[in-house]
C-alpha cells in the first residue's frame, strides 16, 4: 500500500461530537458543538476538550467553572451542525431549536432533554496550548435515557442512534458490533 505524507495535522477521526451547554454567572445558557474530545482516564472519570479562547462557552465554562457534555442522536445533526457555525454572541440557539433543558443534578447547568446522555462535569484544569485550550473536566454525573437500559441495566449505546465526525461530515453510528471488549483473546469453551 502507497502512502503519501502530509504535514503534521490533526486528522484524528472519526471523532466523537458532542453538544456542550454551559452557564454564565448571570445566568444566560449557552449551546456549542465540540468534536475535540475525548476520555482520558476512568478513576477519575475526566474528559478533555479543546476549546478556542473567543468561544462565547469558553467564557461561561471558565466562569462556572462546570459544563454540560450532551451526546447527540441522529434526529439531532442539524442542531449538532448549526451550534457549531453559529455564535452564542449573535444568536439565542437554545431558544432557535425551542430546545428543553432539564435541571443539572450535580452542576448548576442543565443539560438538554433531547440528548440520551449527559455528563455533568466540573473544571480540573486548564492549559493554554495555541488556538485552543486544552480543558480537563471530571465528570461528577451521567444522566441515561432509561430507555437505553436492558432487563439488567445494562447501557445500551447502540441504542441511543449516536453520531459522529470525520474530516467535515456527520455519521451515524451502526448498531451492529464488530466485536466486545477481549475477544481476540478468549479461548473458545471445549464441548463436552
Amino acid at each position: 500500500m502507497s502512502k503519501l505524507n502530509f504535514k503534521g495535522s490533526v486528522m484524528l477521526n472519526p471523532a466523537p461530537v458532542v453538544l456542550v451547554t454551559s452557564k454564565s454567572l448571570s445566568g444566560k445558557i449557552n449551546i456549542f458543538t465540540v468534536a475535540w474530545i475525548s476520555t482520558v482516564c476512568t478513576k477519575e472519570p475526566i474528559i478533555a476538550m479543546g476549546i478556542r479562547p473567543e468561544r462565547l462557552s469558553y467564557k461561561y465554562i471558565t466562569e462556572s467553572n462546570e459544563c454540560v457534555i450532551n451526546l447527540p442522536t441522529t434526529s439531532m445533526v442539524k442542531i449538532v451542525d448549526y451550534c457549531g457555525v453559529v455564535s452564542g454572541k449573535k444568536e439565542d440557539k437554545i431558544k432557535h431549536f425551542n430546545l428543553e433543558l432539564n435541571k443539572g443534578v450535580k452542576v448548576d447547568t442543565p443539560s438538554l432533554e433531547k440528548s440520551p446522555i449527559a455528563l455533568e462535569c466540573k473544571v480540573q484544569s486548564i492549559t493554554p496550548l495555541g488556538t485552543h485550550d486544552l480543558f480537563l473536566f471530571k465528570v461528577l454525573n451521567v444522566k441515561i435515557d432509561e430507555n437505553l437500559l436492558d432487563s439488567k441495566n445494562k447501557i445500551c449505546f447502540d441504542k441511543a442512534n449516536l453520531i459522529c465526525y470525520s474530516h467535515g461530515e456527520y455519521y451515524g453510528l451502526t448498531s451492529k458490533s464488530l466485536g466486545s471488549f477481549g475477544y481476540s483473546i478468549k479461548k473458545k469453551s471445549k464441548r463436552k
